[in-house]
């Protein structure tokens, strides 16, 4: 056989991840914040993007407006749409068994003044309440809160006057975190700061001297020792207790008061000292701001005892395809890079309205099959949480499991019952002990919780109690399985718990 270059014609098939194939997929599985950051940049790099903010007046008189849609752009088997959408309100409803309310209206070309006409997808939402720019919020007028840093930086500058300390102090006050711990070893900051580590010890010496006390420690041990010291109360006694904290924890008295060398009310009085200290000083400063956590469905319930299943307006940004403004430069354009740019920004435009509202009417198709599907947990609590996976939700509105997965990522849907991560109502089985169904693992975990919650003093359940509390309940469930779940809880051993409840603290 003779090597030698050919040319060859084959034919094949193969699966193309074109760019709006990729960008539907990554709209999916953003979270309202993410989302609204990329409808954003998405604004300002094209310039036939805008947000929806106003009432929409009605168009010129006269002007002609192209059609937005090419051809090119209409919906095909196999494109990145995983069926084709929807053609009306009354096929969407009957497809997913719910009522939509009047969140669907069909796409329609709109005006927002000065004769500018627009078109937007009716799922693309709407904008937020209140002013846009945020100027009459009194947020925009409040003080910002004082850091920590900030706050120990202040004091650094009245506890010493030599600059070279002052340096490498801010350098170690640049690494507590914000529960007041120093969160890199000393020598490491020095050996960064290239300063010896005789400075940098007399610099954290210093800072542990500040408001709040307890600042600057590298464990809870020392963190205790700094306010024992700053209350005048470190004396040997209460220095051997700080340093046995897992005796204390585990309620070892007996052990305690012979190691420290008190008796039992000296030791009740020392443990209440230690308990009216601070063992994360810093918090007393704030961390990052806690964000609220907006939810992407609304759960309520209807009048004939159905649920009532809808998009939270306020995460889903409206945007809009500026068409006169697209007419007005189509006709000024000189070059073809000109003609090639605008026709780029358009097709963008085009795909991004459309991408939005496919997510979420995929959104919406997921929650409602959640829904229907968790309906007695909505209904009675988390007792009647039911097992499911992703291919059951899948396989019954007819999709692939990647693409349920997506969307329950970083969304979260407000029922009566709270409100909840989408991820949350998909949890494992664990079989039962006759034919009757299987039991959620998030349900089973609940009940532990429980059973361990009501226990008494002079009777407090082992694992393997709990484990046969459960088969006579009829769940099926191991003991190594109880004591992990345990676990995951934070609830300590029956022997440990037994001890607490006989010598509370």
């Amino acid at each position: 056989m003779s090597l030698s270059p050919k040319l060859l014609l084959r034919q094949s098939q193969s699966l193309v991840m074109t760019p709006q194939l990729m960008q539907a997929i990554k709209l999916l599985q953003l979270s309202s914040m993410d989302l609204q950051t990329y409808i954003a940049q998405e604004i300002e790099q094209n310039p036939l993007l805008e947000r929806a903010d106003g009432e929409a007046p009605a168009p010129v008189e006269g002007e002609e407006i192209p059609e937005t849609t090419p051809e090119s752009f209409e919906a095909r088997d196999g494109d990145w749409m995983e069926e084709r959408l929807p053609e009306s309100r009354a096929d969407i409803e009957e497809r997913l068994d719910t009522d939509l309310g009047n969140v669907f209206q069909d796409e329609a070309p709109m005006s927002m003044g000065g004769g500018e006409s627009y078109t937007a997808s009716a799922w693309s939402g709407v904008g937020a309440g209140g002013d846009a720019d945020g100027e009459n919020s009194l947020e925009t007028h409040a003080s910002p809160e004082l850091s920590l840093a900030d706050h120990l930086d202040a004091q650094l500058a009245f506890l010493t006057s030599d600059l070279a300390l002052r340096l490498i102090g801010r350098g170690v006050i640049d690494c507590i975190d914000e529960t007041g711990y120093l969160s890199e070893p000393l020598p490491d900051i020095a050996a960064r700061l290239g300063a010896p580590l005789k400075r940098a010890e007399e610099a954290l010496g210093l800072i542990q001297t500040m408001d709040p006390p307890g600042i600057g420690a590298r464990n809870l041990e020392e963190c205790l020792a700094i306010q024992l010291r700053d209350r005048n109360r470190f004396d040997p006694a209460m220095a051997t207790l700080v340093k046995h904290l897992d005796l204390l924890a585990k309620r070892d008295l007996p052990q305690l008061r012979k190691i420290c060398g008190v008796d039992g009310e000296d030791l009740a009085e020392m443990i209440t000292e230690i308990r009216q200290l601070t063992p994360k000083p810093g918090l007393a400063f704030g961390g990052s701001p806690l964000q609220s956590v907006i939810p992407d469905v609304l759960v309520r319930a209807a009048p004939d005892g159905t649920w009532l299943i809808e998009l939270n307006s306020e995460t889903l940004p409206r945007v809009l395809v500026n068409q006169t403004y697209y007419a007005k430069v189509s006709r000024t354009t000189k070059n073809a890079g000109e003609k090639a740019f605008l026709a780029e920004c358009l097709q963008t435009a085009n795909w991004l309205t459309r991408s939005l509202e496919q997510r979420a009417r995929t959104i919406l198709k997921v929650s409602s099959e959640i829904v229907k599907q968790q309906d007695a947990f909505l209904t009675h609590g988390v007792h009647y949480l039911r097992p499911m996976n992703l291919r059951a939700v899948a396989d019954a509105i007819g999709m692939h499991e990647s693409t349920v997965s997506r969307v329950t990522a970083n969304k979260y849907i407000a029922t009566p019952r709270g409100t909840f991560e989408m991820k949350y109502f998909f949890t494992a089985a664990i079989s039962s002990t006759g034919r009757a169904e299987a039991h959620s693992a998030e349900a089973v975990r609940h009940r532990i919780k429980e059973m361990i919650e009501a226990e008494s003093i002079d009777d407090v359940l082992s694992d393997d109690a709990i484990v046969q509390a459960l088969r006579d309940s009829g769940i099926d469930i191991a003991r190594r399985t109880v004591a992990k779940y345990r676990e995951a809880l934070g609830i300590a051993s029956s022997v440990q718990r037994r001890r607490e409840k006989v010598t509370p603290l």
